[in-house]
């Protein structure tokens, strides 16, 4: 069951005056697949907004998207957009369903390129190793591409504050809870960003 990950990147004039009309074309315009989440970036690239449905199958996906790239007016804010894109990412096989709740209001997303026939050996080392690190903090979830780049590698961690994050991380490392072992050794580029929830996200 496909996730869909798409980032709209408004023009700098016009953050944060997108979410509240975002957030009315949502609901005014139910997709196919379930909202999960609407986060807007306040650190790493900032002036973009993350949104992530879940999906019962590739055709619901297909329909929204087509859908979507037909519309007139995109999302309801589309004079406002500079850029979107749209990927299909699917978790690793061991983690439970996506569900909403309150869970930050920090999410770090982190998000790698692996090397070819990496992916495997990154499931492996996580499914081992993450036990012990979510004795620490919860993960969101930990999934991997199968449109646009491939394979990238997304993973995101609820935090109640930066500082926790902060102190979370240094003590991961320290006690060699964290990063998996051989994990790093899969990755060709790293990218990390923070994102706070819109009001109206169900994943806050």
């Amino acid at each position: 069951m496909p996730y869909d990950v798409s980032t709209i990147t408004v023009h700098p004039t016009a953050h944060p005056n997108q979410v509240p009309a975002l957030g009315e074309w949502l609901k005014a315009n139910p997709r196919k697949g379930t909202l999960l989440a609407c986060w807007v970036a306040e650190i790493g690239e900032l002036n973009k907004v993350m949104l992530l449905h879940h999906y019962d199958g590739e055709a619901e996906l297909a329909a929204d998207r087509a859908a979507l790239a037909a519309s007139a007016d995109p999302y309801g804010i589309g004079a406002m957009i500079a850029a979107t894109t749209s990927d299909s990412f699917v978790q690793f096989p061991f983690l439970p369903p996506i569900k909403p709740g309150q869970y930050g209001p920090i999410f770090e997303v982190r998000t790698y390129a692996l090397r070819s026939q990496g992916l495997q050996p990154t499931i492996a080392s996580w499914e081992k190793a993450l036990p012990a690190r979510v004795k620490l903090t919860p993960l969101l979830t930990a999934m991997y591409s199968t449109t646009g780049a491939v394979t990238r590698f997304m993973h995101i961690w609820p935090y109640p504050s930066l500082e926790v994050r902060a102190a979370t991380r240094r003590t991961a490392i320290e006690t060699g809870v964290w990063p998996p072992p051989g994990g790093p050794g899969q990755l060709l580029t790293m990218a990390n960003a923070i994102f706070l929830p819109a009001p109206f996200s169900p994943i806050r």
